[in-house]
This record gives C-alpha cells, sequence and structure tokens, in this order.
C-alpha cells in the first residue's frame, strides 16, 4: 500500500499470524499465531480492515479498523479496534503512518468518521490522538475523515 524508508504498509493476510502474535508477545498481549490466524479469518468475514506496517522480520505495527454504520451519521463510521506499535519501533512515526493508512482505507470504503477507543485515563494516548488530529469526545477520539460542510 505505501513505502517509507523501507516501512511497507500492507493488508494483512493469515501468512502473517506468527508476527503479528510476536508484535502481540512484544507489547505484553497474549496470542498464539493458531489464535491469530482464528481472529484474522474472523475479522476478514466480519469486513474488518487489518493493515500492517512491516520492514523486517515481524511487523513494526498493527492497525485493525471496522466500518460501522449508527445512528448519528449518514456515512458509516470506522472504529479502530487494535492500533499497536512494537515498543522497539516506537516514537518513529509507524503510529502516524498506520493511522494516515487506515483513514486512506476508510474513506475509500465511505467511511465520514475515524473513531480511536481509550480504555483508560493515558496521557501519551491523548497527546498521540490530539497529535494527528482526533478530537476527545467522552471515551474515545474522533477525526473527520471529509470536509465538513456548514449547515
Amino acid at each position: 500500500m505505501a513505502s517509507r524508508f523501507g516501512l511497507e504498509i500492507r493488508a494483512a493476510d493469515a501468512a502473517d499470524a506468527p508476527g503479528v502474535a510476536e508484535l502481540m508477545l512484544a507489547a505484553g498481549l497474549p496470542g498464539s499465531a493458531a489464535a491469530i490466524t482464528a481472529r484474522l479469518d474472523r475479522l476478514k468475514a466480519d469486513r474488518a480492515t487489518v493493515l500492517l506496517a512491516v520492514e523486517w522480520g515481524p511487523p513494526s505495527g498493527i492497525i485493525v479498523f471496522h466500518p460501522r454504520h449508527t445512528l448519528l451519521a449518514d456515512l458509516p463510521t470506522a472504529f479502530v479496534g487494535a492500533l499497536l506499535v512494537s515498543p522497539d519501533a516506537r516514537r518513529r512515526g509507524i503510529g502516524r503512518l498506520l493511522l494516515k493508512a487506515a483513514s486512506q482505507a476508510a474513506r475509500s470504503a465511505g467511511c465520514g468518521d475515524l473513531v480511536l477507543s481509550a480504555v483508560a485515563e493515558d496521557p501519551s494516548l491523548q497527546a498521540f490522538a490530539e497529535a494527528t488530529g482526533f478530537s476527545a469526545a467522552e471515551s474515545s477520539f474522533v477525526r473527520p475523515l471529509r470536509k465538513q460542510r456548514p449547515s
């Protein structure tokens, strides 16, 4: 999809499961390759988009979003279910590139907003969300994907 200084952003598939499991383990999250394979299959069946940031070896980062219709908007909203960057690859712009690629994919899928859920009060997540164009909204951050039209 995109490449920057040897970093490639591309769609994940079942063959990426061992690398995704390694990425999750490095971040302190559980997940075996077999479990990740099954989850990737379920995500694909649910029309989710899974993008990886790959340099060499296991993926450096992953983002997952689900387009959903809501009562609050005419266009579907893309809900980010996961955004993870390997601890040793952080502070290099990988999360920002994953968000950019997800925004482009969500816009192409007809979505109007991108929502990043915040499960806990994390000042670094809040700073990252605000630095990448999100606005705080209750327990999440929202970023419009299309220009706002005057009402």
